[in-house]
């Protein structure tokens, strides 16, 4: 074997690798969170904080993670951010309190922000072209597999151990692939631009202080100071970021998110619906994973395999909507699938009850399925068919972004209408929390549909590797494969 094809053998592994234990931890502790609360004492507020202190992070640290790759060198970079996310998932494992595993889940955000989509880069500059797109399809179907099996791997830890060897398990794997990434990836570098840092620091507050006051606002009251405060702050900061990275253009600077983007329809629609998305399907998730323990007492185990019907279903969807989507561009797709999982979860609604069988289940979780592949196969070539193709790293990114954003705002408003409605103090109860929450749920989806018949049409066709990176349920997770160079989430050098 000569020394090139033993460097891209070895960094197509220790990459996916990467990006499969990255992706995991996006869904792999939803089984876990009843054991969690009793184990840890936590409430719903806590709960709430494991997810989103993971997830809040990497959304905004992702086109950031990528810049200083550029910058400071993609393999020195990735090796960092696997060592962060290791040292993350070992203060997860031995979390005393709540509060500390909180705290390790933002350190394995911050870790996973520098290693997934550098490892789409180092990926593709190691791979032959002719050999890119298979590559990349692999990368993605791994990251998609992660997501498919993430209840059920982490319902087989949580009954055949414990709770904390789901993040046990992902200390031996960096502790191996640190060194391999620093022995076996070569090193390579991106146009150096100015990092944006003033930037990420504002819409670092701005998104912190809007998902603080969500948390808290049911539990401390709507109109309590320190939450109308959170949440004015907050907003303030969002505001403050937009105005900054205006400014930053204006001045001929290298902005984290150009602004001027959003002036494409295109590109702004389809943002807006990959956040609806997220808000109404993920923070649905968070409570359903629950409810099959809490109000159907399975055991973790028996809740993760309960669960494959929803989020295995896009693996087998992805290869009959990819071709499709190829013929007849996204639009039709993504507005289709946003009005699935629309009815799948108002469904769910209006069937989920202590008396309920898991066979009635199991075909709204299966049309949720299909609707989730339907959106995740053609978002990815939409989103970067809205950009000339210089800028279709940074809009990889940011897309991506603003499904993690979902992500963490599903999980904060889904729970606060459920905490208003119920709570866990009996299966009825978190019946009657979940019911309300999945019509919220229902009706941001139905939104999104709206939203998306707005994308322009037809759209730009995906080549075949990006359909293949992008057809995966790991939305959150799962940066898409740009046409040219797939330098994902690129933000001021791009």
């Amino acid at each position: 074997m000569t020394d090139k094809r033993s460097a891209t053998v070895w960094t197509f592994v220790v990459t996916s690798i990467t990006a499969f234990m990255v992706a995991l931890d996006n869904l792999v502790v939803t089984t876990a969170l009843p054991q969690i609360r009793d184990d840890l004492g936590a409430g719903l507020e806590g709960l709430e904080w494991v997810v989103n202190a993971y997830t809040l992070p990497f959304a905004v640290l992702l086109l950031t993670g990528a810049a200083l790759g550029d910058r400071l060198g993609r393999r020195a970079v990735f090796a960092t951010g696997l060592g962060v996310f290791t040292l993350g998932s070992l203060g997860a494992a031995l979390a005393p309190s709540i509060e500390a595993l909180i705290a390790a889940r933002a350190m394995q955000g911050v870790g996973a922000a520098l290693v997934l989509p550098l490892s789409l880069t180092l990926l593709s500059a190691a791979v032959p072209p002719e050999r890119r797109g298979a590559a990349l399809g692999v990368w993605g179907a791994m990251s998609g597999l992660a997501v498919a099996v993430g209840p059920l791997v982490g319902g087989a830890i949580t009954e055949g151990a414990s709770w904390q060897w789901i993040f046990w398990l992902n200390v031996p794997i960096g502790l191996v692939t640190v060194p391999l990434a620093l022995r076996r990836l070569t090193e390579s570098r991106g146009p150096a631009g100015r990092l944006d840092l003033p930037g990420v620091a504002i819409i670092s507050a701005g998104l912190l202080g809007v998902t603080l006051g969500l948390v808290r606002g049911e539990s401390h009251g709507w109109t309590s100071p320190a939450v109308l405060t959170s949440l004015l702050a907050g907003a303030a900061g969002v505001g403050a970021f937009i105005a900054w990275e205006r400014r930053v253009a204006r001045r001929g600077g290298s902005p984290m998110l150009p602004m001027a983007l959003f002036r494409r329809r295109g590109f702004a629609a389809v943002n807006a619906v990959s956040l609806l998305f997220s808000v109404g399907m993920f923070g649905s998730i968070f409570l359903l994973a629950q409810a099959l323990q809490n109000v159907f007492d399975y055991s973790p185990l028996e809740a993760g395999i309960r669960t494959l019907p929803w989020t295995a279903m896009p693996l087998l969807i992805a290869p009959i909507a990819g071709p499709l989507s190829d013929r007849i561009g996204g639009r039709p797709l993504i507005v289709a699938g946003m009005a699935i999982e629309a009815v799948s979860l108002a469904w769910l609604a209006t069937i989920l009850d202590t008396g309920a069988d898991y066979a009635g289940l199991v075909p709204p979780f299966v049309l949720a399925g299909v609707g989730m592949a339907l959106f995740f196969v053609p978002v990815a070539s939409v989103a970067l068919g809205s950009v000339p193709a210089e800028q279709e790293g940074l809009a990889s990114g940011t897309n991506n972004a603003m499904r993690e954003l979902g992500g963490v705002l599903g999980v904060a408003v889904l729970a606060s209408v459920f905490a208003a409605n119920g709570g866990y103090g009996s299966p009825g109860a978190f019946v009657d929390g979940t019911r309300p929450a999945l019509w919220v749920g229902a009706a941001v989806l139905l939104t999104a549909a709206a939203v998306a018949t707005l994308l322009p049409s037809p759209t730009r066709t995906a080549a075949p590797a990006r359909t293949a990176a992008s057809a995966t349920p790991a939305a959150p997770a799962t940066p898409a494969a740009p046409r040219a160079l797939p330098v994902v989430g690129r933000s001021s050098s791009a």
